[in-house]
């Protein structure tokens, strides 16, 4: 089984990455503040006005070391990637698949049904553990409009409608999640859905989260051999890592939405850790930044059993894991991609 390495997430702006020898060095004014093997790092992630040298690039190429750079809020800006790893045949094959439109539907139906069971599990618990009322109620409505969205899956046979049925499930989903905040309602609140830019602070934990596991999603697709830009469920588009944000699905309920409602009903993060900006798009201060990146990284190293393989192994394993199983079954080895699904 694949080891669980540590990233190395750079947020200090105006910090420099250096290489000597096989380790990476972090300065700052001049200063050196950090040195890390090379290969105990899974990935390296900039923020904002951050640089690396031509030479520390190169060893991260040469190591498999996904090298990143967001804007401080997390966007993604470039990464710096080495040779293609993999056998051509599955990209080729996986490529097919995407062209093939009842291939493409099965695998998005797989992804799409990860995500629905994951999400219903979500506000399942939630309602169990809340008090008796008016959000027991709603979260459970919400529990059984996303069971029916899920009972409708194998009748669709497009594209299409299975969109129609990730945005109809989408709407149930996010509808109650302001129910699922239990604390800082005045700070933490959530109406509907908003990106590029986040009009709320809870969006913008979102946000920056789901930017985080897309960035470790498509490191595993790539670890496999498979393109992160080329998926099912999620269209072409210039830019846009379509395959990582079709296997992001399954896995934002129980690795993203769950982080950030803990960050916020543990009080770890507060309002006051966040601003709003004259185009109306609200962003976190850097020590808000600092604590969601450690609560992300203890995060992924929980353990839990993971449904398939009935092993052991740490939740930043996982994209790793359904990258690997997702390419089994594209050469074959397995009749059906088998999505994650929380238990």
């Amino acid at each position: 089984m694949k080891h669980l390495l540590n990233t190395l997430y750079v947020t200090s702006q105006g910090a420099y990455l250096a290489r000597e020898g096989e380790t990476v060095v972090v300065r700052l004014e001049g200063q050196e503040r950090l040195r890390v093997p090379i290969h105990t790092l899974g990935g390296v992630v900039c923020f904002g006005q951050v640089g690396a040298s031509p030479a520390l690039m190169g060893l991260c190429g040469e190591r498999g070391v996904s090298l990143s750079f967001l804007a401080e809020n997390g966007r993604f800006l470039a990464r710096v990637q080495g040779a293609v790893a993999g056998n051509v045949l599955l990209r080729r094959e996986q490529y097919r698949r995407a062209d093939n439109e009842a291939a493409a539907t099965a695998l998005a139906r797989a992804a799409l049904a990860g995500k629905l069971m994951n999400a219903r599990t979500v506000l399942q618990r939630a309602a169990r553990q809340g008090e008796q009322g008016a959000t027991e109620t709603a979260l459970s409505a919400a529990g059984r409009e996303l069971a029916g969205c899920l009972r409708e899956l194998p009748r669709a046979e497009s594209l299409e409608r299975l969109r129609g049925i990730e945005g109809e499930a989408a709407r149930n989903y996010f509808g109650v999640f302001d129910h699922l905040v239990r604390t800082q309602k005045d700070g933490f609140f959530f109406r509907t859905r908003s990106r590029r830019p986040p009009l709320d602070n809870l969006n913008a934990l979102l946000s920056f989260v789901y930017t985080l596991l897309v960035h470790d999603v498509a490191a595993a697709l790539e670890g496999v051999g498979l393109d992160p830009a080329v998926g099912y469920l999620h269209r072409d588009r210039p830019g846009r890592k379509s395959l990582a944000l079709d296997m992001m699905e399954e896995l934002r309920p129980f690795l993203a939405d769950r982080l950030v409602l803990s960050l916020v009903n543990r009080q770890q993060v507060k309002p006051s850790g966040f601003t709003i900006a004259a185009s109306g798009g609200v962003s976190m201060d850097d020590a808000t930044r600092k604590t969601v990146l450690v609560a992300y990284q203890e995060r992924k190293r929980e353990e839990l059993t993971h449904p398939f393989l009935g092993e052991k192994l740490a939740l930043g394993l996982i994209p790793h894991v359904q990258a690997l199983l997702l390419a089994r079954h594209l050469r074959g080895d397995l009749d059906a991609y088998p999505p994650f699904v929380w238990r």
